[in-house]
C-alpha cells in the first residue's frame, strides 16, 4: 500500500469518509475522465459509431455490477447502496436497440479489457467494500459528469431521450440530492481502516480499469 493512500484513509479521522476518498482517487478520476476518447466525445468530434461502442460496453460492465448488487442486496455494507431507478441495464438495452435495432445482442461483445473489468467486478462478490468501491466509481459520475456527456450527445448526434436513456434518472429526482444522500451513506459506513483502505486501493483499481477501456476504444475511433 502506497503511504498516501494510507495517510489518507487512516488518518484525519475527523475528515468525512467521502471527502477522504474523493481525494484519495481524484487523480485517477481525472485520468478516467479527461482520457483522449473522452474528450473525443464531449468535443463532439466523436462519431456516432464510436458512441454506439462506448454503450456496448458500458452494457457489459453494468450488468456484472448489477448482477453483483442484487447478490449483495441483504449485506451491511453493499446492501445500503441501493435506489430504486438507479440500475442502469434496462435503459443500456433501450439505447441499444435504438442505436443498432432489435438485433443488437448479436452485434456487440465485451472488449479484453471490458473483459478484465468484468472478470474484477465479478471478484467483488465476497468482499462487499470493493463493491461499492466499483458503484461508487459509475454511478456517482453518471449522475454528475454524465449529465453533460448526455447534452453533448444530443447535439452531436440529434437524440432525444431515445439513445440517451443511460443518462436520465428521473425516478431519482433531484440529482444534487442524490450525490448529497450517497456521500452520507459512505460517511456512516464506519468502515475501520483497513477496510476503508481496501475501498480507496478498490476505486483506484476501477477508474484504471475504465481508462484501459477508454483507451481501447480511443485506438479504435481515433480517439487516444
Amino acid at each position: 500500500m502506497s503511504t498516501t493512500v494510507q495517510a489518507t484513509t487512516s488518518q484525519d479521522a475527523g475528515v468525512p469518509f467521502s471527502e477522504r476518498l474523493k481525494a484519495a482517487t481524484w487523480q485517477d478520476h481525472e485520468a478516467a475522465e479527461y482520457h483522449g476518447f473522452t474528450r473525443a466525445l464531449l468535443g463532439g468530434t466523436l462519431p456516432i459509431d464510436g458512441y454506439t461502442a462506448m454503450v456496448a460496453q458500458h452494457y457489459f460492465a453494468y450488468a456484472a455490477l448489477e448482477d453483483l448488487g442484487r447478490a449483495l442486496a441483504d449485506d451491511p455494507v453493499a446492501g445500503r447502496f441501493q435506489w430504486p431507478g438507479l440500475p442502469r441495464v434496462p435503459a443500456l438495452v433501450r439505447d441499444l436497440e435504438h442505436l443498432l435495432g432489435p438485433g443488437w445482442r448479436d452485434r456487440i461483445s465485451p472488449s479484453p479489457p471490458t473483459r478484465t473489468y468484468v472478470a474484477r467486478i465479478e471478484q467483488m462478490a465476497d468482499h462487499p467494500e470493493g463493491f461499492v468501491a466499483h458503484h461508487y466509481t459509475r454511478y456517482m459520475g453518471d449522475v454528475s459528469g454524465g449529465q453533460f456527456i448526455r447534452q453533448v450527445a444530443a447535439r452531436a448526434y440529434g437524440l432525444t431521450h431515445e439513445g440517451l436513456s443511460f443518462y436520465v434518472f428521473d425516478e431519482l429526482g433531484s440529482l444534487p440530492r442524490f450525490r448529497s444522500d450517497y456521500r452520507q451513506r459512505l460517511d456512516a459506513l464506519g468502515l475501520d481502516p483497513a477496510a476503508a483502505d481496501r475501498l480507496v486501493r478498490e476505486t483506484r483499481l476501477a477508474y484504471q480499469l475504465n481508462t484501459e477501456v477508454l483507451a481501447d476504444l480511443g485506438r479504435t475511433w481515433g480517439a487516444r
